[in-house]
């Protein structure tokens, strides 16, 4: 394939994958309805979400170790049926367990799609455009899920399993459109492929094992800072999807119109003020503002009675959120050296899922204790990544003035 049909190959598996991102937000809006349709507790909005994000941090590395010997668009294909069947399951649970049956058995799946598309990008694009490349599938996937949470939130109110249905025949559409169009980038022999290989090498708690080969105190709190507003942000989203439908009465359409616009305001600020952050100031100190504004936003929310300050609050949320999560990633990739980086990446990642399982159980079971509990919960957890923040900026000038 010459370079124009690569760039024109490459240019379609984006508009795929632009498909694929919309589709998978189309539950998002309507799982409050629907956990309030089937009487399901309250705490069913964490649990359902930890359950998917759980199974997907275990099956996530043998994706990745996987897709060498099957290729990408394989895993592309598995992926999309399965998280499609997954989805379509999830629409038709009645109680709890089905519930959490059914997010687990997605979560298996989401792994090998999303993993697989970063692997693709990666493999299929030339040195000089890899970059570029994974800026526009994260930005794909960024505008993308924004606009699946409009459509979905649109898409419920004519029933709410219309959502549901579309989803899983979407998904699993762009999982066949993807291993159709896509190259065979298979780097591997399977034949090659040993069970004791995929044991040793997909082992999901991996990560946390090797940062013993370069965890530092300073490190140590760098991770601190990051865990915690992982922490923070996801018991935020997942309590503020459910709290809109449940204290405001929200319906589906307001709460996908809710997080369209919120995705397009975290896009804008994470496109002027993170990259004049990162470009015009001394990052490591500008983080710190950026998340005691952030924990400054939340404690906003949870005391606002009215819908415009609550909202406004929120949004600003949102936005500082898009910023910090680019600094956050530079912080620590900036501070990982030579044949470490990786080991350091994949330590940083793990933390990140973490972060979103437990942000999202928490949520869902304080929720039930109380409305407003998750929020004070996230101002809290903000604030300690806040104050980790200031002692590694601190710490770290330190250690410059010493060398």
């Amino acid at each position: 394939m010459n370079q124009s049909g690569e760039k024109a190959n490459m240019r379609l598996f984006f508009v795929i994958c632009a498909v694929f991102y919309v589709a998978a937000s189309f539950a998002h809006p309507v799982t409050p309805s629907f956990i309030k349709e089937y009487g399901l507790n309250d705490y069913m909005f964490g649990v359902a979400l930890s359950a998917m994000m759980t199974v997907n941090f275990l099956f996530s590395p043998f994706w990745g170790k996987i897709t060498g010997y099957i290729s990408s668009r394989r895993s592309m294909l598995i992926g999309g049926i399965g998280y499609g069947i997954g989805q379509l399951m999830f629409g038709f649970a009645r109680t709890e367990a089905m519930v959490v049956v059914a997010r687990g058995f997605a979560g298996i799946f989401t792994g090998a799609t999303f993993v697989s598309m970063m692997t693709y990008v990666v493999n299929c694009s030339s040195d000089e455009e890899r970059g570029q490349n994974l800026t526009i599938l994260a930005t794909v996937q960024s505008v993308a899920g924004a606009f699946g949470y409009l459509v979905g939130g649109l898409l419920g109110e004519i029933n709410i399993m219309v959502p549901f249905l579309a989803q899983s025949t979407l998904l699993a559409a762009c999982g066949v459109l993807l291993f159709i169009t896509c190259k065979d980038d298979t780097t591997e022999d399977i034949h090659t492929l040993t069970v004791g290989d995929i044991a040793r090498q997909a082992n999901p708690f991996s990560a946390f094992l090797a940062g013993r080969n370069f965890m530092t105190v300073l490190f140590a709190v760098l991770f601190a800072m990051t865990t915690f507003q992982q922490l923070g942000y996801n018991a935020f989203e997942q309590c503020f999807n459910y709290f809109i439908k449940d204290q405001f009465g929200f319906t589906s359409a307001y709460n996908g119109l809710v997080k369209g616009v919120v995705g397009i305001v975290a896009l804008v600020a994470n496109a002027t003020i993170c990259m004049w952050i990162m470009r015009k100031t001394n990052v490591k100190r500008s983080v710190i503002f950026v998340l005691a504004s952030s924990a400054a936003a939340i404690s906003v929310v949870a005391v606002s009675e009215d819908v415009i300050p609550f909202f406004a609050m929120s949004i600003v949320f949102f936005a500082l959120n898009a910023i910090t999560l680019p600094i956050s990633q530079n912080l620590v990739a900036a501070k990982a050296k030579g044949g470490d980086s990786n080991l350091v990446m994949g330590f940083y990642n793990a933390t990140k899922s973490l972060g979103g399982i437990f942000g999202s159980l928490f949520a869902g079971f304080m929720y039930s204790a109380g409305p407003r509990l998750a929020f004070f919960f996230a101002a809290a957890t903000l604030g300690v990544s806040t104050l980790a923040s200031i002692v590694y900026y601190r710490m770290d000038r330190k250690q410059v003035v010493a060398q």
